[in-house]
Order: C-alpha cells, then structure tokens, then sequence
C-alpha cells in the first residue's frame, strides 16, 4: 500500500460525504456527484482496500456517559527500551483512550477520560504510577475541547 494514495475530485468528495454522515446511501451520493451508485460502490471499495477508509465507528458524548474529566498525561519512561512493556499495559487500562509515542519532553503521551478527579487521582496513582517501567508523569487537565475535527482530503 503506498503511503500517499492519489485521489482524484470524486474521490475526496465522496469521503468528505462520508465523513459527514458515513450511513448515506451509495445511491444518494451517487445522485449528489452525478455518476452512478457501482462508481461509488467501486471507489469506496478501492479506497478500504488501500487503507484510505479504515472502518466506520458511532460517535458518543464522553459527558452524557459522565465521563467530565479529560486529561492528558506525558510520560517519562525509565529507558528507551520500555516503550513496549509500558505500552501494553497503558493499552490494558480502559481510562487511557489515545496514546502516543513523541519526541520532546516525553516518551509517551496518553489522553484519558475519567468520571471525577478522584477517579483521576486513584488512575495516576493506583495504576499509571504503579507500572514499573514509568520513571515520571506530568497530568494536563482540559478544561474544553474547543476544536475536534478529523483531517480533509
């Protein structure tokens, strides 16, 4: 798979739809960009085959299933060679919903969704803290999240 696909016109038209409302008929889209429903049903499928869409997913409100506190925590591992044994037990905690591993100030950078800062406070210190290979943390509470928006073709 090439790392940057070429997309044409239609293409990006169609994922920008799609990413908009990721359930509208091929038909309707077909209609929209004035070719026909096989067209759309074959560049959807081309673009799933080379990893352009890589699935479709519901989108819920963390707050309206009381998850209030969004934070970000920055990760310094006690070396290098860590990264693996760390990342897999950061993946086993169902707080942490996003990791990465950056250059800069941290080796690794985790978004976490909690019900309270108490249940924040017993995650840091109960689990995060208690992994052997993380050395230091630094939490970063939001307190909005003013911009979420995936990128455009």
């Amino acid at each position: 798979m090439p790392l940057n696909t070429h997309l044409d016109e239609l293409d990006k038209n169609i994922l920008n739809a799609l990413m908009v409302n990721a359930r509208v008929p091929y038909a309707e889209l077909a209609k929209k960009f004035n070719v026909s429903a096989g067209t759309i049903h074959v560049r959807v499928e081309k673009m799933k085959s080379t990893g352009v869409i890589l699935g479709t997913k519901v989108e819920v409100c963390p707050k309206k299933l009381g998850y209030d506190v969004c934070c970000f925590i920055g990760i310094n591992l006690k070396s290098a060679k860590d990264y693996p044994s760390a990342l897999a037990q950061l993946k086993a905690l169902d707080e942490v919903v996003e990791a990465y591993y950056t250059t800069g100030n941290y080796n690794i950078f985790v978004k976490l969704m909690t019900r309270s800062i108490d249940e924040l406070q017993k995650v840091l210190i109960d689990k995060i803290q208690q992994i052997e290979e993380v050395q230091s943390t630094e939490t970063l509470i939001s307190l909005q999240n003013p911009i979420s928006r995936d990128v455009h073709p």
